[in-house]
C-alpha cells in the first residue's frame, strides 16, 4: 500500500526517511507475495525482534477496500539527500516507444507535456477505458538519495486490450497513454491514467524514460535512464477480475515475474510499484528509482 501510516509508541507519525529496518523488511514482505524469495518464519522472527512500528493492511488484498492516497503523499519524498538508493536497472524501451527510435516520434508533438494521459491529443480526443490509475514516479540520485528536481520523464503503456497507441492495429492514429512531465521539488512526476492490460508474453508493466529536463525530452535528446515499472500480482488479480480485462486473466496466468524476459533476472525487485486504492476509487502506483 502506498504511503502507509507509521506511528511510534506515542502515536506520532514516523516519516519515510526514518522508518529504518522495519520499513525495509516490511517492504520485502510486500514483495515476497509476488516473488516468493523469503521464508515467512525468518521474516516474522526478524519483525518480532524489531518491535517498533506497525503498518496498515494493504488495500490491494481486499477488493472492497477504498484506501485513498494523494500523489504527493504517495511519493513521500523530500529534496534532501537521504543516503544512497539502489539504481533502477536499465531495461528495453520495447518495440513501441514512439520516441523516434522505432518509427514514429510523439515527443516533438505539441500536447505531449501533460499529466492526464488517458485521452489522445491533437486530431483525436479518444479516451482509453479502464480502471483508474495514478502513477507517481520519484527520481533520486542513486549515490546520494537526493531528489532530482526538474528532470523530464516520458511515460507510456498499453491500453486495456494490451495495445499500444501509434502502433497497434486500429489505433495507429491515437496517441493516448503517453505523456511527459517535469519532476517537482520532491523529484516526483504524477500521471493520471488507466490500469494497463497483461498481454501475451509479458508481465504487466509501464515504460518510462528519464531525461535531463523536459526540453531535452521533447527534443528527443539523450536519455539518462530507460526502465519499466512492474505491477504487483495482488492488484493485478483484483483489476483483471473486472469487465474489459478478461484477456489479461489468461495472459497473466501464463507468465510470472520470474519468467518475464525483462524482470526475470531479479524478479523486478527494484521495479515493483507500491499500490493503494481500490477498483471503485482507483489505484495509485508509486515507485522511487535511483538513477
Amino acid at each position: 500500500m502506498t504511503d502507509p501510516r507509521w506511528t511510534d509508541d506515542d502515536g506520532r507519525e514516523i516519516d519515510e526517511d526514518h522508518r529504518g529496518l522495519v520499513y525495509d523488511v516490511q517492504t520485502l514482505i510486500h514483495r515476497r507475495r509476488a516473488l516468493g524469495i523469503f521464508g515467512g518464519v525468518a521474516l516474522t522472527s526478524l519483525l518480532a525482534a524489531c518491535g517498533v512500528a506497525t503498518r496498515a493492511t494493504d488495500a490491494t488484498t481486499t477488493p472492497s477496500a477504498t484506501a485513498t492516497a494523494t500523489p504527493a503523499a504517495s511519493a513521500s519524498a523530500t529534496a534532501a539527500a537521504a543516503g544512497p538508493v539502489d539504481e533502477v536497472p536499465d531495461e528495453t524501451g520495447g518495440p513501441y516507444p514512439a520516441d523516434g527510435s522505432n518509427g514514429v516520434n510523439v515527443l516533438d508533438d505539441s500536447g505531449i507535456v501533460r499529466s492526464d494521459i488517458r485521452s489522445s491529443f491533437g486530431s483525436s480526443t479518444t479516451t482509453a477505458e479502464g480502471v483508474a490509475l495514478t502513477i507517481a514516479l520519484t527520481v533520486r540520485d542513486a549515490s546520494t538519495g537526493a531528489a532530482l528536481v526538474g528532470r523530464g520523464v516520458y511515460l507510456w503503456h498499453c491500453d486495456r486490450d494490451g495495445s499500444y497507441s501509434l502502433y497497434s492495429s486500429g489505433i495507429e492514429n491515437e496517441n493516448y497513454l503517453r505523456g511527459v512531465q517535469e519532476t517537482d521539488a520532491n523529484g516526483t512526476v504524477t500521471f493520471t491514467s488507466i490500469y494497463p492490460a497483461c498481454y501475451s508474453g509479458r508481465w504487466p508493466h509501464i515504460h518510462f524514460e528519464v531525461y535531463d529536463d523536459v526540453a531535452t525530452a521533447v527534443a528527443t535528446g539523450p536519455i539518462v535512464k530507460t526502465s519499466q515499472i512492474a505491477l504487483p500480482q495482488e492488484t493485478n488479480d483484483v483489476v483483471y477480475a473486472t469487465a474489459g480485462y478478461e484477456q489479461s486473466v489468461r495472459n497473466q496466468a501464463q507468465t510470472s515475474l520470474a519468467r518475464d524476459n525483462v524482470f526475470g533476472d531479479d524478479g523486478g525487485i527494484h521495479q515493483i510499484a507500491s499500490m493503494a486504492g481500490s477498483v471503485s476509487a482507483g489505484y495509485t502506483a508509486s515507485l522511487t528509482i535511483g538513477v
